[in-house]
């Protein structure tokens, strides 16, 4: 579609933007650009995710009729107002392209925008403040009537709302590929269309400015690329919360602050006090900015060792119990969950705790949990629940499968760890319970299903495993000689 969209944009400028040749092919073009932006947006099953796709293709089909209406008083009526029919369609389009973004941004982060919407909002401020004295304040007192001044001053005021909606998107938490860059271009495109038919025609002869109409066309076709793309959730899906200040944030932050200053100076001239006034305030500025990043970057430092903490053993560095359950339930709460647990105790671990200490305890722990992350799958999840109690959740692997996880796992284990010139004999005990989608099943009833299987293990004699609700386990221990 982008790739179509950009041949029609090169033909339409070839043959001629402004020639009927040239606005048929550029209205067939749209047409079709619209055309699959409903059909994108109507394929998606319906809910949150697909409506503001929907108000995207409506606004599409908005700007299309205008530049229908366009071209029909243009070659039927040969007649084009100022201001007219197609003022309406157009401006119609803004708030709907406006609201369709800000659906997506509040989608991707539900009740975490403040930080983005301030930065946004920032922004969008100073990017109103340019419009005003570049675009919106030169149209005022010009002797025209009020449908003539008001108009074209909204359309301005839509970019602005525009720029607003699309920061919204770009500086929420989630993340940034394709579909992501597809829209921010867009919109940028529409910005540069819109500011170069307002401020080109001071500078350059309107034959030549009217030759940006069909960078249009490559905008519409990057929003609806956006939504044909693979990734395209990625707007619309609740995501991860990160730490976002990216040095990208903090300079446009920065030129914002620097705006009004500079648009000040610009109206009132420029002197040798006014520019000494001017660096003194960008260097304010790039110091406070600077200084308030480095405090920004510390705490989301301690932020992330904190998270850190909260889901890892302080010892060994493996998941805690509360990332197991977490992922466990997500694990079982999938359509046909297959989930297996293996659950370890270790065998003669308080005999080394009262022969040789708490430090020997802890080389064991430690290099149990090695030992455990080396054996298994890169998808496993290892965890320690206290103690000398192991957990290991191996998604997507059948009951079968798991036994033979089991088995290396004992093998692994049966190795001696060396401490301080002393071999420690070590062990372990497995149960293991899988679950495969055939029925209901709770966190809390897979672990006890594994918890009690494990028990049965070192009734057998330890150095064992047993798979819970079968009886079925190993026929010879494992134990370190």
């Amino acid at each position: 579609m982008l790739l179509a969209a950009v041949t029609g944009a090169v033909v339409v400028s070839v043959v001629g933007y402004g020639t009927k040749p040239g606005d048929l092919l550029y209205a067939s073009f749209y047409l079709a650009v619209c055309s699959v932006a409903w059909w994108a947006a109507l394929r998606l099953p319906p809910g949150p995710a697909r409506r503001p796709w929907l108000l995207v293709a409506l606004a599409q089909t908005l700007w299309f009729a205008g530049d229908a209406t366009e071209l029909v008083n243009f070659y039927v009526f040969a007649d084009v107002p100022s201001v007219g029919v197609a003022d309406a369609f157009w401006l119609s389009g803004y708030p709907l392209m406006a609201v369709a973004l800000t659906l997506m941004a509040r989608r991707r982060a539900p009740g975490r925008l403040r930080s983005g919407v301030l930065d946004a909002l920032a922004m969008t401020v100073a990017a109103a403040a340019a419009a005003w004295q570049f675009l919106i304040e030169p149209q005022l007192g010009q002797g025209y009537s009020m449908a003539e001044t008001v108009v074209p001053v909204l359309y301005p005021i839509g970019d602005v709302v525009l720029l607003a909606a699309i920061l919204f998107v770009a500086l929420s938490p989630g993340a940034r590929t394709a579909p992501t860059r597809l829209l921010l271009g867009a919109v940028l495109l529409y910005l540069l269309v819109d500011i170069g038919y307002n401020a080109l025609p001071y500078v350059l002869d309107y034959s030549v400015v009217e030759r940006i109409g069909p960078l249009i066309l490559l905008g519409n076709a990057a929003v609806v690329a956006a939504c044909l793309h693979p990734a395209r959730a990625e707007l619309t899906t609740p995501a991860e919360p990160t730490a976002n200040l990216h040095p990208a944030r903090v300079l446009f932050l920065g030129l914002a602050l620097m705006t009004a200053p500079t648009l000040t100076l610009m109206h009132a001239g420029f002197g040798r006090a006014e520019i000494a006034a001017l660096l003194a305030t960008a260097l304010c500025a790039s110091f406070v900015l600077t200084r308030f990043t480095i405090a920004v970057r510390e705490q989301e430092r301690t932020q992330a060792q904190l998270a850190y903490q909260a889901q890892h053993d302080p010892l060994t560095g493996l998941a805690n119990r509360a990332v197991l359950t977490g992922r466990l339930e997500r694990q079982l709460s999938a359509p046909d969950a297959s989930v297996a647990v293996l659950y370890l105790d270790l065998d003669g671990f308080k005999q080394i705790n009262d022969e040789h200490g708490h430090e020997a305890g802890d080389a064991i722990l430690t290099a149990v949990a090695a030992r455990l992350s080396s054996t298994v799958r890169e998808t496993d999840v290892v965890a320690r629940l206290g103690g000398d109690e192991f957990v290991v959740l191996c998604p997507g692997l059948p009951a079968e499968e798991a036994a033979e996880l089991a088995e290396r796992v004992l093998q692994e284990l049966a190795g001696p760890v060396a401490f301080r010139g002393v071999r420690l004999a070590i062990g372990a005990s497995i149960g293991i319970a899988a679950h495969q989608g055939t029925r209901p099943c709770s966190t809390t009833a897979l672990l006890r299903e594994a918890d009690t299987a494990m028990y049965e293990a070192k009734r057998r004699g330890r150095g064992t495993w047993v798979l819970g609700g079968t009886g079925a386990g190993s026929t010879a221990p494992h134990m370190a000689r």
